[in-house]
């Protein structure tokens, strides 16, 4: 007989104290926590395996095998998980149920991830998609961007963004508002939002780190945050960026994970076009509407967005703003007079239905 509980809820609560105190163990990195999971079977088995069997695994070095079976660390792991208790807080454990499949995409997945919320189902390869961008978009791209995610929403297709100012803000508060699930993935603690100012937003969505409670955001999180915004979804979209971002970091980390990359092309000559365009040259799939996404995934139709009741002159305006489009363009597609064209423009801008942004009208 061994000391091992015999209750599977037990043994489960028990491998997540152990991974957690793995988490606690200073220098050990997610690679490394992984290869003593691996190498022993489970991260109960590493806490209790001899010096000499852990200077067996290749990964660990003389002061990371040093630091395991401290007490110190079991002891921050169990306040840690007293913590999230009363805040509300799932803790999910690497190997344990609840952990998603999708992050088996990286070869350094987090031994444990802290969430706020209902986490949606994300197998090996999920039903989302991450949107990232620049936290300075153009109005343009903010509008392209809440189409899209609506669009993928109403499509049943979860929206996964990293909660920034600007593309991430509009990519959330879009798929949130059409009724669909969307995931923030911090570069923070669950228990704090950044920026401050998305902290109601935060509140209507599932929010997901893989950094104790009470962390506070910091530069070199957010690279480590995106390879999880990668993982978590079968393809990165990305709206706006310079060639030396946070927004190529995830494409790039997408790529490594064997999901697709997609862009959306900009105007030349923009810095913030500057990285999509370089993606494109690289073979990212061109995207405009969220249909190019459920097109290149065999994802289905996106759902005709709900039209509010109009009169039909600004009725058939709001429909063919199905892409951005110049007044030639919706001209052509309605056959309008000019004059009516421009009223009834007017009203769909006042009702909060419309704008216009680089002399093209975009639904809002």
């Amino acid at each position: 007989m061994t000391g091992a509980p015999s209750h599977p809820h037990a043994a489960q609560a028990a491998e997540l104290i152990a991974l957690l105190t793995l988490r606690f163990t200073p220098h050990l990195g997610p690679r490394r926590i992984e290869a003593l999971r691996t190498h022993f079977g489970s991260a109960q088995a590493a806490l209790t395996a001899s010096l000499a069997e852990l200077r067996t695994v290749p990964a660990l070095d003389s002061r990371s095998v040093a630091g395991i079976g401290r007490a110190k660390a079991a002891d921050l792991a169990h306040q840690e998980l007293q913590k999230a208790e009363r805040e509300g807080v799932t803790l999910l454990g690497r190997g344990l149920p609840g952990y998603p499949p999708a992050l088996d995409a990286l070869g350094d997945p987090p031994p444990v991830v802290w969430v706020r919320g209902s986490l949606p189902d994300l197998p090996v390869t999920p039903r989302s998609i991450g949107i990232v961008g620049t936290r300075t978009a153009s109005p343009h791209a903010i509008s392209l961007t809440r189409g899209i995610a609506a669009d993928l929403a109403r499509a049943d297709v979860t929206v996964i963004s990293g909660l920034a100012r600007g593309v991430d803000t509009a990519a959330h508060e879009a798929a949130v508002d059409a009724g669909g699930p969307s995931i923030g993935v911090l570069g923070s603690a669950v228990n704090h939002i950044y920026p401050s100012e998305n902290v109601p937003l935060a509140r209507r969505l599932t929010v997901l780190s893989e950094y104790p409670l009470g962390t506070p955001p910091a530069q070199h999180h957010f690279p480590m945050r995106n390879r999880l915004i990668a993982a978590l979804s079968s393809g990165t979209l990305v709206v706006e960026g310079e060639r030396k971002s946070g927004s190529l970091i995830t494409a790039m980390h997408a790529l490594e994970c064997g999901r697709t990359v997609f862009a959306v092309p900009g105007r030349a000559g923009d810095p913030r076009a500057s990285g999509p365009h370089k993606l494109l040259r690289e073979g990212a799939v061109l995207t405009e509407t969220a249909q190019d996404i459920l097109d290149e995934l065999s994802w289905g139709t996106a759902p005709a967005q709900p039209l509010p009741d109009l009169p039909t002159e600004q009725a058939q305006v709001l429909k063919a703003l199905g892409t951005p489009a110049t007044l030639d363009d919706l001209q052509a597609v309605t056959g309008l007079a000019l004059p009516d064209l421009q009223t009834a423009l007017v009203m769909l801008h006042l009702m909060g239905l419309a704008e216009e942004t680089g002399g093209r009208w975009v639904r809002r």
